[in-house]
């Protein structure tokens, strides 16, 4: 997808996407910064989505594959399916498909749980090391390229504020 997004900039400075804020108005009932923010994280998500897919595909994995190559990579010892599922938000079904990719291509395995003998656990092999060693340097390239601009009090800042929606969302009274 080759969006291209204009902003244009509220009179205190701030950015703001003009074609939002014309479709939100009518739904915001008096809430429209919040719809804008709302807006807002789902542009900058799509944006480090393709930030990453373009990075790993380059490479032959998906984004969700790398993130589990990632988790694996930072990993110690071997991680159950079901661990790594509740990590990365999806569920086991997901990340045995995702396993099996990694598998084939030789950067992960499954290996015996050494304390159930019932289990499994996926470590990283050496291969997934080293591609995980060549992703790195184009990666903090991309996400200085994607941050640029941010000083460290705003990366925090930024942080807290995604994961405290994340947290909210948790909170949020199922339907």
């Amino acid at each position: 997808m080759n969006d291209v997004h204009i902003f244009d900039r509220d009179p205190d400075g701030s950015l703001y996407d003009p074609r939002v804020r014309t479709a939100m108005t009518p739904l915001a009932n008096g809430d429209l910064l919040a719809f804008e923010a709302g807006a807002a994280v789902r542009t900058a998500y799509h944006a480090v989505e393709r930030l990453r897919s373009q990075g790993s595909e380059g490479r032959g994995l998906s984004a969700g594959a790398l993130d589990l190559l990632i988790r694996l990579s930072g990993a110690e010892s071997g991680i159950s399916i079901g661990d790594l599922a509740r990590a990365a938000g999806v569920t086991s079904r997901n990340v045995t498909g995702l396993m099996d990719t990694l598998e084939n291509d030789g950067l992960a395995r499954r290996v015996p749980d050494p304390v159930d003998r019932r289990s499994v656990l996926a470590e990283i092999t050496p291969a997934g090391e080293a591609w995980i060693a060549a992703f790195r340097r184009p990666a903090q390239l991309a996400m200085r390229a994607m941050f640029r601009g941010f000083s460290p009090e705003d990366l925090t800042v930024f942080r807290d504020l995604c994961l405290r929606l994340a947290a909210n969302q948790r909170e949020m009274p199922r339907p």
